[in-house]
């Protein structure tokens, strides 16, 4: 049987629906939300000295903000122009004229006055640049000295002592996979990316639940099934322009259930600015919200699976698929005897949620004929994350929603081309179209042509570990090469990530503009490299959006800010590969972006038809429309597996409570704006129930401690719809309470669920000195609201 190709995009709906109208009141005058038409003059202004360029980027390049995938103003789903504020806000990175010098070459104290928000408004960084120990300024070198003084370092290191990192900020599929072969080359398995921080749990689960490693199923299936389930995903906020694809499905009579310990407001309503009918009136988007205990997805799960299995007993084919089980699935006996084993008790418990509601939801996904489960940061960044998405795909193939139109599995990606990261071998644990296993790695060598290391490789986290080890130690880290990235700002304890990136002899930061890292010490120096963005690389480039479309971004001329000596990225890895290792430089040597895209179509077969992606609207998708069409597998019997587990142990000791990590108005940690648009959340507000806070003595606006023994956070009460026992704070402001080394069971992703307590702040200073605390306590007022 061949593969279902995607029809490509289909006309909305163009019948207005008075009964999905949030108000009558005309742009949402009298309702907390964005003002994306003062947003977007904004961000005109902003880009008003570079206006024409910012525009040809809109219209002819691919978003490098979400993973959604959009090309120019159009995208594979929906036929009509897509804009969305989180595409506005990245822009500037992009159009920004370079930091003036006077100001570049300042004491480096001053510098570090600026947050990270103020830091990229200074403008990009315009030529190569280096800080020796004892130095308190920059000094501009040149391209040929900067790569001189990192490979003549790596030169006399063990490659277990260097690593490399990239980041999520618009990296194209050419650069991850000259890096990842780069990094091999020069004999190093230290290599990681973003995505993996978010989504590796996804790709480990699905893998050995369907033997696939990404979404088996596209946006369009949302428009039209039965119901839509999102868990711990506030898409809305993330990737903007899906909840016009929410608002097309619910036309089209599609249930949306959103399964959150927050009823976050934007997910219950929003204003799509694109379509004129939302943007007057806003959109009901979710149907029923499940306000789930942090960390009792499982449990919930759990809950609904049980009564599926009760309801079989009175009657057989009431909720479950049998004939897709019997045809697909395996361990269906040893799945329903874990899951009765389960008492409705510790379901309730480590849920949060009722019997009788848990029922509720049970019942309504047993009546849907179809169903699309989508999840992000809220089932992967726990120690448990794989078997929380294991768990939902147990729901996908126990109903049979898996192969077929409305019907599927999806890890919504945050950003432009993670997917395509380890799909290009940019993480310690895959190689181009595959993983780093032994049948993998003999087919990547003869690729390659040169031997790839056999050890082990260490994740972003252990790798930041490492440089604390003793000198003595083979793994001591002695160099971190980063593309991108701040690790302060997305690490769990800052305090020791600062330590570590101090504790190395030279810190690389090849980026498109300053950050807060870039700023710390190193022992030896700290190289800053100049790169282009995406719409400025050589010959263009590829990205690979959630649902596996891998679009083509080409160059975009006429940049009136343009960098004069920023460099592609992958061929500054092209050159300091050549400076490390030069007597085979041929074996690692591109020309040009298409030779990149010649050969990754060879050493990952399902970028097989990438070489011929030229020019801009140009797409292709791997797998076809759903990958496990017809409910076939790709795993060794071809057949999906149920996976069994028991509840994890998730509740909070007596007095404390779980937390919530949320963003606001930012891109990852990003942030761009103080005030979050749909709930006025502030940077340092804390969300808290009201049953909570009354129970606690606190009102509303009071100020609070949050602590653990990892650290501190100060704040101001914020009555919120969340789920009692959880509290919710931003990100990266609340990773001072999220303990280091503490990593998933499976991919070493950071855990960043942990344990607090609450405490009203005068209180808590009164009595702090009684108390040992790892870091001295600033008074409220250093954290204004």
């Amino acid at each position: 049987m061949g593969k279902t190709l995607h029809p490509g995009p289909i006309k909305k709906t163009k019948k207005w629906d008075t009964s999905l109208w949030v108000s009558p009141v005309p742009f949402g005058i009298t309702k907390v939300k964005p003002r994306h038409i003062i947003d977007s003059a904004k961000v005109a202004w902003k880009n008003k000295d570079n206006l024409n360029y910012a525009k040809n980027i809109i219209l002819k390049g691919v978003c490098d903000g979400c993973a959604l995938g959009v090309g120019g103003l159009q995208d594979q789903t929906l036929t009509g122009p897509h804009v969305c504020t989180t595409r506005f806000n990245v822009l500037r990175l992009n159009t920004a004229p370079p930091i003036e010098p006077k100001i570049l070459h300042q004491d480096i104290n001053e510098l570090r006055k600026l947050d990270s928000s103020e830091l990229r408004e200074l403008g990009r960084i315009p030529y190569p640049m280096i800080r020796r120990k004892g130095e308190n300024k920059f000094t501009r070198i040149s391209w040929d000295e900067a790569m001189g003084t990192i490979a003549d370092k790596m030169k006399k290191l063990d490659p277990k002592q260097y690593a490399f990192y990239l980041t999520s900020r618009g990296i194209t599929n050419e650069s991850y996979y000259v890096a990842a072969k780069t990094a091999r080359y020069l004999e190093t398995n230290n290599i990681d990316n973003a995505s993996r921080i978010c989504h590796s749990p996804s790709k480990s689960a699905l893998k050995r639940s369907v033997g696939v490693g990404a979404s088996t199923c596209n946006y369009q299936d949302w428009l039209g099934t039965d119901v839509l389930v999102f868990w711990g995903s506030v898409a809305s906020n993330a990737s903007p322009v899906s909840t016009k694809y929410m608002m097309e499905a619910k036309k089209r009579g599609t249930k949306i259930i959103v399964i959150n310990p927050y009823k976050e407001p934007a997910m219950e309503n929003y204003w799509v600015p694109s379509v004129p009918e939302s943007a007057l009136f806003g959109t009901k988007l979710a149907d029923d919200f499940y306000e789930v205990n942090i960390g009792g997805d499982i449990a919930l799960m759990h809950g609904v699976m049980k009564h599926w299995f009760d309801m079989e007993e009175a009657v057989e084919g009431s909720a479950v698929n049998h004939e897709f089980v019997r045809e697909h699935v395996n361990n269906y006996e040893e799945l329903r005897d874990n899951v009765q084993n389960q008492s409705w008790e510790e379901i309730v418990q480590s849920s949060g949620i009722s019997k009788d509601r848990i029922i509720e939801l049970s019942n309504m996904l047993a009546q849907s004929k179809n169903g699309v489960m989508v999840w992000a940061l809220g089932l992967t960044m726990h120690k448990h994350a794989t078997d929380n998405i294991s768990q939902v795909a147990n729901l996908a193939l126990l109903r049979g929603w898996l192969g077929s139109k409305y019907n599927g599995l999806m890890p919504l990606r945050g950003h432009s081309s993670v997917q395509g990261s380890g799909e290009m071998g940019a993480d310690p644990f895959s190689l181009p179209g595959g993983d780093y296993d032994e049948v993998n790695t003999e087919r990547i060598e003869k690729v390659w042509d040169f031997e790839l290391p056999k050890w082990p490789g260490d994740s972003v986290g252990v790798t930041i570990e490492n440089a604390m080890l003793p000198e003595d130690n083979e793994k001591k880290l002695k160099l971190y090469y980063m593309s991108g990235g701040n690790f302060l700002e997305t690490m769990p304890d800052p305090d020791f990530v600062k330590d570590a990136l101090e504790n190395l002899d030279i810190r690389v930061h090849q980026d498109i503009i300053l950050n807060t890292s870039t700023l710390l010490d190193a022992k030896e120096a700290v190289v800053v490299l100049p790169a282009k963005t995406r719409y400025e690389q050589d010959g263009g480039g590829l990205s690979t959006s959630t649902e596996r479309m891998i679009y083509f971004s080409p160059e975009i001329e006429g940049n009136r800010n343009r960098i004069a000596e920023a460099r592609s990225e992958w061929k500054i890895y092209i050159d300091l590969a050549k400076r490390v290792k030069p007597e085979n430089a041929h074996l690692i040597d591109f020309k040009s972006g298409q030779e990149i895209r010649n050969e990754i179509a060879v050493a990952n077969p399902q970028y097989d038809g990438v070489q011929y992606l030229k020019k801009a609207g140009d797409v292709y998708q791997y797998g076809g429309a759903w990958l496990c069409e017809g409910g076939v597998c790709p795993t060794p019997d071809g057949r999906g597996n149920l996976i069994s587990m028991d509840i994890p142990d998730n509740n909070a000791k007596a007095g404390e409570f779980k937390l919530l990590m949320r963003r606001g108005k930012q891109f990852n940690s990003m942030v761009y704006g103080d005030t979050d648009a749909f709930n006025h959340m502030g940077r340092y507000s804390v969300l808290m129930s009201e049953n909570d806070a009354y129970k606690q003595g606190l009102e509303e606006g009071e100020a609070v401690v949050l602590y653990n023994k990892n650290g501190v956070f100060q704040g101001f009460v914020q009555h919120a719809d969340i789920r009692d026992g959880n509290v919710g704070v931003h990100f990266p402001e609340g990773n001072y309470l999220v303990e280091k080394g503490i990593y998933e069971n499976f991919v070493e992703m950071p855990d960043y669920v942990t344990d607090i307590k609450v405490e009203k702040a005068d209180h808590f200073n009164a009595n702090k000195d009684r108390q040992y605390y790892e870091r001295p306590i600033p008074d409220l007022e250093d954290n204004p609201n």
